[in-house]
């Protein structure tokens, strides 16, 4: 039965939680996106692990370890990985094509880091009016020159909360909001 439900991972990838790039809440982060995708996987709607390539700047090259997924993150056969070329996931990826097969038009959104690739998609999927949950407390970045990663992420979550929306929504609501409904849908 197809879906009109998916979850987005995006960017959790080893070269983007090193020690020189510590991101907020690692752990914490890395335990809701796993609860969230046993959680779809349960409910047979689709998982999609994005993974950037930055080949066309010498980083991210596939196959390499800074592109490989944390090995934290629970990943099963049945997940789609995409590869991605911008900050926007939508980007020249084959995203959309993936997203139209399973007739999707909500989209659950997860990852790293919270001020350029979460916040990119976030625009991107506006404009083609899909249905938006940003998982409040399962997105990441690190320290900025003038903010907290913590200020930064509470930041975006309230642009988020305030965006203008197209023919889709967009809500931003705890993992656990998520869970509770998935219950009972």
């Amino acid at each position: 039965m197809p879906s009109n439900k998916a979850l987005l991972v995006i960017d959790m990838q080893k070269g983007s939680f090193t020690e020189k790039t510590p991101r907020y809440n690692t752990h914490g982060i890395i335990t809701i996106i796993n609860t969230l995708t046993e959680a779809f996987r349960t409910n047979s709607y689709p998982v999609i692990f994005i993974q950037h390539d930055g080949s066309a700047m010498n980083e991210y090259i596939p196959d390499t370890e800074e592109w490989e997924i944390l090995d934290d993150l629970n990943v099963c056969s049945s997940d789609i990985l995409i590869n991605k070329y911008a900050n926007d996931v939508f980007y020249r990826s084959k995203l959309e094509t993936v997203l139209e097969n399973f007739n999707t038009t909500e989209l659950f959104i997860t990852g790293c880091a919270t001020d350029f690739c979460i916040e990119s998609t976030v625009q991107s999927a506006l404009t083609k009016d899909y249905n938006i949950i940003v998982i409040e407390d399962g997105h990441t970045t690190g320290e900025r020159p003038k903010l907290k990663a913590i200020q930064v992420i509470d930041h975006y979550n309230w642009v988020w909360q305030n965006m203008i929306p197209t023919k889709g929504k967009i809500r931003v609501i705890p993992h656990e909001q998520v869970l509770d409904g998935m219950m009972i849908s």
